[in-house]
């Protein structure tokens, strides 16, 4: 395989426009179409990298299972690869999701992850899997440089990922409701489809079978007939209590039941999920393929994956073996802001889509007041539009991220 690392000028030195030009070569070679027998490619290296941490507020605290925040801390990773390109990704910082600090990630991503792809081919995606693969756990900083890698195999194809996975322009979203008091949690709901057109809704439950229960109703009597429910109880409940809890979600016109409890791929949740009036979301057991397997093969129906978790390339494994299996898979809510939901809808878009399936969680940037980039992604009728531009840096205001910058 013919592989083209730089142009360079005689006796090694280098300008600005020699540069410009090796940009533009090697964008065209990875641009040409390839063949079974031969394939001519630029090798990618990693020249440089960048990482700030900013916070943006929310304008009212939001409740969690375990903890209220007024705002949410994201780590921005830039890698700079040899020949010009700049690919970006984004993730929340919060311990009690990922199990990491920001000195914590921080660490693991210049310490560890980054010189273990000193020398390796950033446009092969199995060669940086495999790097990254050397290490257990921070999975969080492994999708950081997955989906930053995603992106400059983007710009370096001339096509938006959306295209290069071979997905779909238009994106449906749902809206998030979290966790108030029911006629609250009524009002927001109401208010957000009247905004953009949501035509389903995720509650955030686990405050109560009560509680749960009034918010569907309050909320149902609120946005009438035709919009979609299903309740997130963030493992609230114990595995005795979650048949009946399912139950009375499906008699309130739930359609799906994420998390009712901790699940893990047994016997137990075999039996449960058989027996259920309605599928069960698998989200926190679904963040890795080798798990997914294991709860596919005891028949699971449903599955949330975090695109900003665990990177685009477990996503995008994930779903493929659950569409395999016959389950439905949606892109789950991380707390992106404008720019991490933009990028995970570009992951939502390659998805399997059929007519049951959930819309992406990808529209909880709208629960921030502040923002990172120039402007908001446009929701109408509850879809996402997605451009045909590659490369997400250009959505970024770099004098508001230096704003919010810790």
């Amino acid at each position: 395989m013919l592989r083209l690392s730089r142009v360079r000028v005689p006796g090694g030195k280098q300008s600005g426009e020699w540069n410009r030009l090796a940009t533009i070569v090697n964008t065209r070679l990875r641009a040409l179409p390839t063949c079974p027998h031969s394939a001519m490619i630029a090798v990618m290296r990693l020249a440089r990298s960048s990482i700030t941490v900013y916070k943006l507020r929310y304008p009212r605290p939001k409740r969690w299972k375990d903890t209220v925040e007024d705002g949410a801390t994201f780590l921005l990773l830039r890698l700079f690869s040899d020949d010009g390109l700049e690919g970006i990704a984004e993730g929340p910082i919060k311990p009690t999701w990922t199990g990491t600090t920001r000195r914590a990630l921080v660490a693991a991503i210049e310490d560890m992850l980054l010189p273990a792809l000193d020398s390796t081919d950033l446009s092969d995606p199995a060669a940086v899997r495999a790097r990254l693969d050397l290490f257990p756990e921070n999975t969080l900083a492994k999708a950081l440089i997955d989906n930053a890698c995603w992106d400059l195999r983007s710009q370096a194809q001339g096509e938006a990922l959306w295209r290069l996975w071979g997905g779909s322009r238009e994106v449906p979203l749902s809206w998030t409701v979290t966790r108030a008091a029911p006629a609250s949690m009524a009002y927001e709901a109401i208010d957000m489809i009247e905004r953009y057109g949501f035509r389903t809704l995720k509650i955030k439950g686990g405050q109560g079978f009560d509680t749960d229960k009034r918010a569907l109703h309050e909320i149902r009597a609120a946005v009438g007939p035709s919009i979609r429910l299903y309740v997130d109880a963030s493992a609230a409940y114990s595995q005795e209590q979650v048949p009946a809890y399912v139950q009375m979600l499906a008699d309130a016109g739930a359609t799906h039941a994420e998390d009712p409890c901790e699940l893990h791929p047994g016997i137990w949740f075999s039996t449960t999920q058989g027996s259920s009036p309605i599928p069960l979301i698998v989200d926190a057991g679904s963040q890795s393929l080798a798990n997914a397997h294991l709860f596919l093969e005891r028949g699971a129906r449903a599955m949330g994956i975090k695109s900003t978790r665990v990177g685009a390339s477990v996503s995008l494994d994930i779903a493929r073996a659950a569409d395999s299996a016959g389950a439905r898979v949606n892109v789950g809510l991380h707390a992106e802001s404008a720019l991490g939901s933009v990028i995970a809808a570009h992951v939502a878009a390659a998805f399997p889509r059929h007519a049951d399936s959930l819309p992406s969680e990808s529209s909880f940037f709208l629960a921030y007041c502040e923002s990172i980039t120039r402007e908001p992604p446009r929701i109408r009728d509850g879809v996402m539009s997605l451009s045909d531009h590659p490369g997400f840096a250009a959505l970024i205001d770099w004098d508001r991220l230096g704003r919010y910058a810790l």
